[in-house]
């Protein structure tokens, strides 16, 4: 079966070897207080630095998942105001867990399948922390980092966390004008779920200290401050998922010998491939509203007659695809695009949409 699904995904060729390698050198029985711990930790982080172009003064932190992401965010870079921008249901997700945890947010909300009108967008004052997912795994919608870069020049007091999740490792994101960034490994790394990433800047380690000298809540052992006092040692600061870590490591090193340029490249061929066929469909079309924001990673389409029919022929043919997020699960599907999936499957599977 072929997992063109949008998370968990199609794992990355090497993973399946990986995970053998693992057993066989006993990686899921390391203590996460040995050396052995110590220089995987090390190794991953400077691997991950040098495939992103993260800057040396960004913390790298271990986390859960991307959901994770979102709640350390809140908690350690907002006193009480941030603001939303949301165009699907997991920048909603960052909203409602701003509500959660009792801040006072706000949000600038437009339909599915649309972005924002960047020029007449504007941040009150008050405002400590904006959240931007920049591709919205719910509608396919992905919204450009240059209107982000904008924003935060003309807001150079106010922090910015963007949610990577399902863009990751294929957007090219400017660390040094953005204060938090993360993602979890499912998605474009091909990994088993089960780990996130969160990249913060200085600035934001600064904001989450301000706020313990304040006598404010900013979480217990995933703080900033726990987990940057256990990073510096090249550590965390409980068990962390080793396994994951360890194939995040064996995943990073393949494309840096592959070249993140060229990964990227085949990105944009394989979207183009597909939006190519969508353009001439009768039976699919894309919910985003024109291609200018169109994400290249996952393609959310509305299927003429309903989503069902659609998914059941291409699973007998052995393609799984996901089907629409929530209220649009009987009339839409998606259909990821990550580094893990081959142009060579990828014709195959709109061949078999074509037979329909």
């Amino acid at each position: 079966m072929k997992y063109f699904t949008v998370g968990p995904s199609e794992l990355y060729p090497i993973v399946p070897s990986k995970i053998k390698q693992a057993l066989k050198d006993g990686v899921l029985s390391i203590s996460h207080r040995a050396r052995i711990f110590d220089e995987l930790f090390e190794s991953t982080t400077n691997n991950l630095r040098t495939l992103l172009s993260i800057p040396k003064k960004h913390s790298i932190f271990f986390l859960s998942s991307g959901t994770e992401g979102m709640e350390r965010i809140i908690q350690n870079m907002a006193k009480q105001k941030t603001l939303h921008l949301v165009n699907g249901a997991f920048a909603k997700k960052f909203y409602q867990i701003a509500l959660q945890l009792k801040k006072d947010p706000l949000k600038i909300e437009v339909e599915y399948g649309k972005s924002f009108d960047w020029k007449e967008l504007s941040i009150p004052r008050s405002t400590e922390l904006v959240c931007v997912t920049q591709n919205e795994t719910s509608t396919g919608v992905a919204i450009d980092l240059k209107q982000i870069y904008t924003l935060k020049r003309k807001n150079p007091k106010v922090l910015f966390a963007v949610d990577v999740v399902s863009s990751i490792p294929y957007v090219t994101v400017d660390y040094s004008k953005i204060d938090a960034v993360f993602f979890s490994v499912q998605k474009g790394f091909g990994l088993p779920a089960g780990l996130g990433v969160l990249i913060v800047s200085p600035a934001a380690i600064s904001k989450s200290l301000s706020l313990e000298k304040q006598y404010l809540s900013t979480g217990s052992y995933h703080s900033f401050s726990s987990l940057k006092k256990n990073a510096d040692k090249y550590e965390t600061p409980e068990t962390p998922n080793i396994l994951d870590i360890y194939l995040l490591n064996e995943v990073v090193k393949d494309m840096l010998n592959k070249g993140i340029d060229l990964m990227r490249k085949e990105t944009e061929e394989k979207a183009k491939y597909i939006e190519t066929f969508v353009e001439k469909s009768r039976e699919l079309s894309y919910l985003a509203e024109n291609s200018e924001i169109y994400s290249k990673t996952v393609h959310v389409l509305k299927v003429n007659g309903g989503a069902k029919q659609l998914m059941e022929h291409l699973k007998k043919h052995g393609f799984l695809i996901s089907s629409g997020y929530g209220a649009m699960k009987n009339d839409y599907v998606r259909i990821a695009n990550f580094p893990a999936h081959t142009i060579d499957n990828l014709e195959k599977l709109v061949d078999c949409l074509s037979s329909i």
